[in-house]
C-alpha cells in the first residue's frame, strides 16, 4: 500500500540509487580505478568484453540475485532487487548519453577523491532506507553463510578482491589507488552513516542534580533518567543523571554543568543508534 511514508522511502532510495550511478559513470570509470564493487569488477571486464559497464553490471547484480535467492532465501526484499536493477540502468542511459566520457580532473587520485565522497552519499542514503545496491552485499551474504565471515570483513574482502583485479589490465598505480579507494571508502562511508546523526550519551554525577534535571526536562526538552550509586571510596549514596543528546543539545549541556557545578564529574559515550517511542 502507497502511503506518504512509503513514498518517501521509494524517493529516498531512488535517489541514493541515482547519486551511485553518477559516482561510479562520472569519477570510478574514466580514472579505470576499481573501486571494491559490482560496478567496479564490471570496469574490468568491460576491458575483455565487448559489451558496456551498465549491461555488465546488469548481469552480475541480477545473476547475484538468482543465486541469492536459491542460496540464501528471499532475504533481500523488494528494495534491493528495485536498486539492483535501477543502478545499471542509470548507469547505461548515462552511457548512452555520454559515450567516451572522460575524466572530469584528469587525475585518477582527484576521481578516487571525488568518488569515494559521492559515492557515500549515495550509499548511505540506500543504508538509511535500509536497502542495498546489491551486487558485493550479496557476495557478502553468501560468504558469511557459508564460510562463517563477519559481514563487515566479506565486504571488506570481497572489495579488496575486486581492487585488486584491476591488475589484470591496468598498471601499478590504479592497482593501489584501487585498494587504498576500497579502504577509505569504507571509512567514509562509516561517516556518512554514523557520524552525520551521531548522539552523546552524558552521564553526570552532581549534588546539583535537580538544577540539571530541570535545564534538561524543560530548556532542551529532552529526557533523563536517575540511577542512585554507591561511591566504593566513602560508602556514599550519589545521584547520577543520564540522558542522549545530540550535537547541539551536548554542548548547551556542557556550558550549563560547567556554569552550576565546575565540580561534576561527567562522563561521555557516542551513540550511534537510538530507537524509542517518543511520548505524546
Amino acid at each position: 500500500m502507497l502511503n506518504k511514508r512509503n513514498l518517501k522511502e521509494f524517493v529516498t532510495i531512488t535517489v541514493g540509487t541515482v547519486i551511485t550511478a553518477c559516482a561510479v559513470f562520472f569519477f570510478m570509470m574514466p580514472s579505470h580505478v576499481t573501486v571494491g564493487s559490482a560496478a567496479g569488477l564490471a570496469i574490468v571486464l568491460s576491458e575483455f568484453l565487448p559489451l558496456s559497464v551498465g549491461t555488465i553490471t546488469m548481469i552480475m547484480n541480477v545473476g547475484l540475485l538468482i543465486i541469492g535467492f536459491l542460496l540464501i532465501g528471499p532475504e533481500f526484499g523488494a528494495k534491493t532487487v528495485y536498486c539492483a536493477v535501477l543502478l545499471p540502468a542509470v548507469i547505461s542511459v548515462l552511457e548512452f548519453f555520454f559515450p567516451d566520457f572522460q575524466s572530469i580532473t584528469g587525475d585518477p587520485l582527484i576521481d578516487v577523491i571525488c568518488y569515494i565522497l559521492v559515492v557515500g552519499v549515495g550509499l548511505s542514503q540506500l543504508f538509511t532506507a535500509n536497502a542495498s545496491s546489491g551486487g558485493l552485499d550479496i557476495v557478502a551474504k553468501l560468504m558469511n553463510k557459508f564460510l562463517g565471515m563477519d559481514l563487515g570483513k566479506a565486504m571488506s574482502a570481497s572489495g579488496i578482491l575486486v581492487a585488486l583485479c584491476s591488475a589484470f589490465c591496468y598498471d601499478k598505480k590504479t592497482v593501489v589507488l584501487s585498494v587504498l579507494g576500497t579502504y577509505f571508502g569504507g571509512l567514509v562511508l562509516d561517516h556518512f552513516i554514523f557520524g552525520i546523526d551521531i548522539k552523546r550519551k552524558v552521564c553526570i554525577l552532581s549534588p546539583k542534580y535537580e538544577e540539571i534535571t530541570g535545564f534538561i526536562l524543560h530548556e532542551l526538552h529532552s529526557g533523563a533518567s536517575h540511577y542512585d550509586l554507591y561511591g566504593a571510596y566513602d560508602g556514599k549514596v550519589r545521584r547520577e543523571i543520564v540522558t542522549i543528546v545530540d550535537k547541539q543539545e551536548y554542548r548547551k549541556l556542557m556550558d550549563y554543568v560547567h556554569r552550576t557545578d565546575p565540580k561534576a564529574f561527567v562522563t561521555v559515550y557516542s551513540v550511534n543508534e537510538v530507537r524509542y517511542q517518543p511520548k505524546k
